[in-house]
């Protein structure tokens, strides 16, 4: 490859950091950037600044700083609160008071660590981008297309995050790492003695840090309390807004040791509830007794605001779907694909399908794009 000025997201976690490491050995003139991309004063649910549960970006940005160091790299810090704040947290906060359940990570990558990060990096006078995400990009040698493919840890992969990176996007993009295995980056980072090399991986979304998280959307979202009601119609209990629950959760219900004759297949007396609907008109929270209860099945969905990697929809019946990022791909055929959205028929039925969250669609390694699931049709 040829030496270019690449510049690297560091965020102060091992995978970017080894990123920008790999960079560096092959040549490039390699700059950092750390993304603030949430103001430590409009912490979660007014904590004290010591709370350890909270991600100040503070001590982030030490990390990342003591890497560049390390690497002998600059590293310039960035503050795009403002656009996070319009692009992605104003967005979050619609889809939850509408009843839907949004991914941010995605949304995140698609307006700020690819567009606002991306003009900043090509201010700067970049040829390319990189960050430390478990993704691959190839350009297609009979289309000349770029496409994204899947990185080749399975139990790391980030595609699904990524669906919604267009031609522009990915043909400026690198992911160094999406080609090693996460213990292997973790080796590196060892072997060059970069002083994150342990640093325990980040989950959830930085805004909220390790806190409950029904506790963050409270300061938000006013509660609105309404029945609980079973399959039967029965009101077990009352649930605190439906904003604060989302399809097939089981913990927090607030029912515990309530009991149903004859519960459904996966079930008994004593097996787990697990919300299944949330009417937002009589704001019922409806819930199942049993992991495979029907209504908890979903055999198609109906997808809108559809984004495809190659900037059309595709033409292939039979793909694979991701309906949510922890799962296998499930074989199904994508009908009425356009730039609107699409819909999904399943080979088997698929588990709490959610509105809100995504489906993205992949042709073996290959993420083709995806769409935000609009409903989803359940077995009765």
């Amino acid at each position: 490859m040829r030496k270019q000025r690449v510049v690297v997201g560091l965020s102060g976690g091992v995978d970017s950091a080894v990123t920008a490491h790999l960079l560096k050995q092959q040549g490039h003139e390699v700059i950092g950037i750390f993304m603030k991309n949430w103001e430590d004063d409009d912490r979660a649910a007014g904590s004290d600044s010591d709370d350890p549960g909270y991600c100040t970006s503070n001590i982030d940005f030490v990390d990342a700083a003591a890497v560049a160091d390390v690497i002998g790299i600059e590293i310039e810090h960035v503050n795009f609160a403002a656009e996070y704040k319009d692009r992605v947290f104003a967005e979050f906060l619609r889809e939850y008071q509408a009843g839907r359940t949004p991914n941010p990570d995605i949304l995140c990558n698609a307006e700020i660590k690819f567009k606002a990060f991306l003009e900043h990096a090509m201010r700067l006078g970049a040829e390319k981008i990189a960050t430390g995400h478990y993704a691959r990009v190839r350009q297609a040698p009979n289309t000349g297309l770029y496409e994204l493919l899947k990185g080749l840890d399975p139990s790391k992969d980030q595609s699904y995050f990524l669906h919604r990176l267009n031609q522009a996007q990915l043909s400026k993009t690198l992911f160094p790492i999406g080609e090693l295995q996460k213990t292997q980056v973790r080796q590196i980072a060892q072997d060059i003695g970069l002083p994150n090399a342990k640093k325990k991986d980040s989950t959830g979304i930085c805004f909220i840090g390790e806190r409950p998280f029904r506790e963050f959307l409270n300061r938000y979202i006013a509660k609105e309390p309404g029945p609980i009601r079973d399959a039967k119609g029965r009101k077990l209990g009352e649930h605190q807004g439906l904003s604060f629950y989302t399809l097939g959760q089981r913990q927090g219900l607030g029912i515990g040791g309530i009991k149903a004759k004859g519960a459904q297949k996966g079930g008994g007396d004593h097996a787990p509830w697990f919300v299944a609907r949330k009417d937002m008109q009589t704001n019922t929270l409806w819930i199942v007794q049993g992991h495979d209860h029907p209504w908890l099945q979903s055999s198609s969905l109906q997808a809108q605001d559809a984004s495809w990697t190659s900037g059309t929809a595709p033409t292939t019946l039979d793909v694979a779907a991701k309906t949510r990022y922890r799962q296998s791909d499930a074989p199904c055929q994508v009908q009425d694909a356009n730039m609107q959205g699409f819909s999904l028929h399943f080979a088997q039925p698929q588990w709490a399908v959610t509105p809100g969250q995504s489906a993205v669609l992949y042709d073996g390694d290959i993420c083709l794009g995806g769409g935000v699931i609009a409903s989803a049709h359940a077995g009765e």
